[in-house]
């Protein structure tokens, strides 16, 4: 299948007063053309650097690429120069930014905003990048657009600041959109709202998405394929059916049996996966899930597992799987 992205042993690490954290380590996925990857894990497990790093959004420094590449149409990204990005951002990858609430600019008008990327990429008179803001802003379903371009983000709703975001990101129909928690601190009713017309706009433009979350309700509406990040290593990837419903990795597991169900009885309990992620100033040299797993061997603490395979597409970290494993039967 052609691939838009290819993010191979992907490397970032930040510079602190009392060290190195190596926040990305070793990651590599690829995103295949008018699809959705979702990265999912825990907070802190490196999802959103990973996506500030496919744009070269991250603050250099603390932050550095230690290694590794990303490929975006077989052009390395982590190469190009600052001058080169702003050509790129906006136009051919586009993100929409975690908390719709503050990611918007509150002294510009929202249609100012909209149309900021237009005027930059495009020669482009005002008067016709407006007429494009406001088909963009009727696209994405608000109401009275001829009017709304001309109000300031706190006279919007929380759903309705999203759905600005996301035009801002669709303006200049771009082939990869990164939405980083999409549906944060919205109410279910307009998360699913969110969540359709994301799919509606990937169907229209073709374009591959991004997915950033850890809400595996919207990873099971949106995506084909699912990333499992844990403690900055991808630790299981598969389609959504594999994680779902061949689900291998214990961490993998342990998150599925953290959500509730609706053949649960009242008196049910969520199993909570107990304990910490570890220290990544100091990453462990084993499987990162060892102190927290209880699968867990010797042999995992001090030796990092190998990736095997367990169908077409489906990859795990575990040395569980491992050929030496003793297996049932």
């Amino acid at each position: 299948m052609d691939n838009i992205l290819e993010v191979r042993d992907l490397k970032i690490s930040f510079k602190t007063f009392f060290g190195e954290v190596e926040a990305v380590r070793g990651v590599s996925f690829d995103v295949p053309r008018s699809q959705t990857v979702a990265i999912v894990g825990e907070s802190g497990c490196g999802k959103s650097v990973t996506a500030n790093s496919i744009m070269k959004l991250l603050p250099d420094p603390p932050a550095f690429y230690k290694g590794g590449s990303i490929l975006f149409e077989g052009e390395d990204i982590v190469k190009k120069t600052d001058k080169e990005m702003r050509d790129i951002r906006g136009k051919s990858i586009s993100m929409v930014f975690q908390d719709p609430m503050t990611s918007l600019n509150p002294t510009m008008k929202v249609g100012d905003q909209i149309i900021e990327g237009l005027m930059k990429h495009e020669s482009i008179s005002k008067e016709e990048a407006k007429k494009k803001a406001i088909e963009i802003l009727k696209m994405v379903s608000v109401p009275k657009a001829e009017t709304r371009i001309n109000q300031y983000p706190h006279e919007f709703s929380g759903g309705m600041r999203q759905r600005v975001m996301i035009a801002i990101a669709m303006i200049m129909n771009p082939k990869l959109m990164i939405a980083d928690e999409p549906t944060t601190a919205l109410d279910v009713t307009v998360q699913a709202q969110i969540l359709d017309l994301m799919k509606k706009l990937q169907r229209e433009f073709g374009m591959s998405i991004i997915l950033i979350t850890h809400d595996l309700g919207v990873v099971a509406d949106m995506s084909n394929k699912v990333e499992v990040m844990y403690a900055g290593q991808i630790l299981e990837e598969g389609s959504v059916d594999d994680i779902f419903y061949n689900t291998k990795h214990p961490y993998t597991i342990r998150l599925l049996a953290s959500l509730p169900r609706l053949d649960m009885d009242r008196n049910d309990k969520l199993q909570a996966i107990h304990g910490t992620p570890p220290d990544l100033y100091i990453p462990p040299k084993g499987c990162p899930f060892y102190d927290r797993c209880d699968k867990a061997m010797v042999v995992c603490k001090d030796n990092m597992p190998p990736v095997t395979e367990h169908g077409e597409g489906h990859y795990c970290k575990c040395w569980l799987y491992h050929d030496m494993y003793p297996k049932e039967g």
